[in-house]
């Protein structure tokens, strides 16, 4: 079992690889993020699943966008670049998981702050 609060919380999101809590073939990301914060554009070489439990959210996924709102899924596949903002009024409670044992991301459009990556660190 891990607790969310033990868990670092950087730029609106709270991160878990699975090779560092068991042997599965999953890492999460919990995501808590303000009205019009989000990710930028990126792709992963495994897919992804996006669970939106609180507020609404933005999600573009190649060239399709749509709007997901509590209780809403999204899945995307490997490789397909995405994003997503907090496009609702009130914070974004969202479950992202990755299906891999660890977060491999390839960043496609450039942190305007030079920050580095805000979610995933690869």
């Amino acid at each position: 079992m891990v607790d969310a609060s033990q868990l670092v919380l950087r730029n609106g999101t709270r991160a878990l690889e699975g090779r560092d809590f068991s042997d599965a073939n999953a890492s999460v990301i919990l995501v808590e993020m303000p009205p019009g914060q989000g990710v930028r554009l990126h792709r992963h070489p495994y897919a992804e699943i996006f669970i939106v439990h609180e507020g609404e959210a933005t999600f573009t996924a190649g060239t399709e966008s749509v709007r997901l709102r509590a209780l809403q899924l999204a899945f995307v596949s490997a490789l397909v670049p995405h994003k997503f903002v907090n496009s609702g009024h009130i914070p974004l409670r969202q479950t992202d998981v990755h299906l891999n044992d660890r977060f491999v991301t390839d960043w496609l459009e450039v942190d305007p702050l030079d920050l580095g990556p805000t979610v995933g660190g690869v």
